[in-house]
């Protein structure tokens, strides 16, 4: 019983600790990113011209305009936190229009009308929490995964009627949580899929649509196991797999492998779980840098050798785990123009810490050199005689501590 009572005092301090030391960061780095507060913390975010639309653990999803931090809708519904959110554009009897699709605690996937803002159907999709929605647009799929161990694959070509969305294949091969998703477009009527859990295992899925059927063939094409625990998020491009880990490493693979064998990038190793990241060459920038979240930090590496992983930057950026990086593609007027706009690119980051920061990229790539130090000169000694005293001289505390050690070991 005592042991028990001395560990749980253990752990209270140790949390004592950490609480100290966040509310000391909270308030080194308060105006850094120019912090937009929300009333909830952001557990998935998506950037759309300069709007942030985030699925909050306050069971509402959000649309922030980022220049101004308000809040310009709320779309309720869901009884428990929204974690994950994503869009395709929709056919509507009034015309054409953005669907936005969100997934819960409550086991549900909802879809909305992003001009009306009104619901459009709700779905019974998982027996425990919905931890990730992937649309694939092309073949009207929506591919939604949760705690409950199952990916599952909707249609998503009649979901304007109002009713729930008709399931057309699952997969029940993971033994942990599927907590992230991805996909590589193969033809007009198949993809790979790409699915990863809290052990650490990634599947790949062959998906292809049955001759006269609204079925989806599913076959599994292979495992891969070389992350030691869970993967936070996945993303695929320009031939590569790129995975972020509870183990503290981003990794990068080729697929499909190539039939000459090539040399592996090291695991990019951190000081704790990458919770977020965002490969640059993945997006239409094409740069060759990637940003990573861990713990409150982010990261900065010039990935254009992948083999030799250079870190340029590390920004301590929120007090708390990051939970996101976005591009967002800012737009605004140019002055003394009119209508001439001037777009650049920044950087969004979403953390646990209930704030939403915007960071320049340039700046990000390129911090600005410290402030030169200004010698200040050393004034001229007055001239005096031969006779005048010489200079007292005094101790410093630390020298004067040293001798009185020395005097008492005497």
């Amino acid at each position: 019983m005592e042991a028990s009572d001395s560990s749980n005092l253990f752990r209270s301090e140790a949390e004592l600790v950490l609480q100290e030391s966040r509310k000391q960061k909270a308030e080194r780095i308060k105006t850094l990113g120019s912090p937009i507060e929300t009333p909830g913390k952001a557990l998935g975010i998506e950037i759309r011209g300069n709007a942030a639309w985030i699925a909050e653990n306050t069971g509402i999803a959000r649309v922030l305009d980022l220049e101004t931090g308000k809040t310009l809708h709320l779309f309720r519904g869901h009884s428990a936190p929204v974690t994950c959110l994503a869009f395709f554009t929709g056919q509507f009897t009034s015309g054409s229009g953005d669907v936005m699709v969100t997934g819960s605690w409550d086991k549900t996937i909802k879809l909305w009308n992003t001009d009306t803002k009104e619901l459009i159907s709700s779905t019974a999709a998982h027996s425990d929490f919905v931890k990730a929605v992937l649309t694939i647009p092309s073949l009207r799929l929506l591919v939604s995964s949760g705690s409950d161990q199952i990916v599952r694959l909707w249609d998503l070509s009649t979901y304007h009627d109002g009713k729930p969305l008709q399931s057309v294949g699952s997969i029940s091969a993971h033994t942990r949580p599927v907590e992230a998703l991805a996909f590589r477009t193969v033809s007009d009527k198949s993809i790979v899929l790409y699915t990863a859990d809290t052990m650490g295992l990634i599947r790949v899925w062959d998906v292809s649509k049955e001759n006269n059927s609204d079925r989806w063939q599913i076959t599994e094409q292979e495992m891969f196991d070389y992350h030691r625990t869970g993967i936070n998020e996945l993303l695929y491009g320009q031939g590569q797999l790129w995975t972020a880990s509870t183990d503290e490493t981003v990794q990068i693979h080729p697929h499909p492998a190539p039939a000459k064998p090539l040399k592996l990038a090291p695991p990019i190793t951190h000081p704790t779980a990458v919770k977020a990241f965002l490969p640059l060459s993945l997006t239409f920038l094409a740069e060759p840098y990637l940003l990573t979240g861990a713990g409150g930090v982010i990261r900065v590496y010039d990935v254009s050798t992948l083999e030799e992983p250079e870190l340029i930057r590390e920004l301590d950026a929120h007090w708390h785990d990051l939970t996101a990086l976005r591009l967002w593609m800012r737009t605004s007027p140019v002055e003394g123009t009119a209508g001439q706009l001037k777009v650049e690119p920044w950087i969004v980051s979403t953390s646990l810490d209930g704030t939403i920061r915007k960071w320049r990229l340039s700046e990000l790539l390129n911090p600005a050199p410290p402030a030169p130090v200004v010698a200040t000169p050393e004034p001229e000694l007055e001239k005096t005689s031969s006779t005048a005293a010489p200079p007292t001289f005094q101790m410093s505390e630390e020298e004067e501590r040293e001798l009185a050690e020395l005097m008492e070991e005497d």
